[in-house]
C-alpha cells in the first residue's frame, strides 16, 4: 500500500538516512488533530497576525547567483555538513586574503 520513498538526486544518502519520517499510516491519520484543537494559542496569533514570515533582510550581506561547480567540489563541501555553502564562502574569503590583487581588486 506505502510506495518505497524515493530520493532525489539532489540530497545526499546520509541527510536521507537521518530523517525519521514514518509512513503516513491509517491509525496515524486517524490520530491526527486540528490546530485549533491542539494549539489554540498559536491559531490565534496566527489570526492576529503574530506569526509572520521573515521579511528582505535590511541590509543584505549575501547576494544570490548561480554558478557551476564540479562535483568534486560540491561533493567535497556537502561533506562537511550543515551550513555547508557559508564553510564554502570562509574558504573563498580566506582565498582572497591570500591572493591580494590577483582578480585587480582588493580585498575588504
Amino acid at each position: 500500500m506505502n510506495p518505497k520513498k524515493v530520493r532525489p538526486d539532489a540530497i545526499a544518502q546520509g541527510d536521507w538516512d537521518a530523517v525519521d519520517s514514518p509512513d503516513l499510516s491509517e491509525d496515524l491519520l486517524k490520530g491526527l488533530r486540528p490546530l485549533a484543537e491542539t494549539h489554540p494559542d498559536i491559531q490565534e496569533a496566527h489570526k492576529a497576525g503574530g506569526l509572520r514570515r521573515r521579511g528582505p533582510q535590511k541590509a543584505p550581506t549575501k547576494i544570490l547567483v548561480s554558478i557551476r561547480y564540479s562535483m568534486e567540489v560540491l561533493d567535497y563541501f556537502r561533506a562537511t555538513g550543515p551550513h555547508w555553502q557559508s564553510k564554502m564562502d570562509e574558504v573563498l574569503k580566506q582565498w582572497i586574503q591570500e591572493h591580494p590583487g590577483t582578480a585587480g581588486c582588493s580585498p575588504k
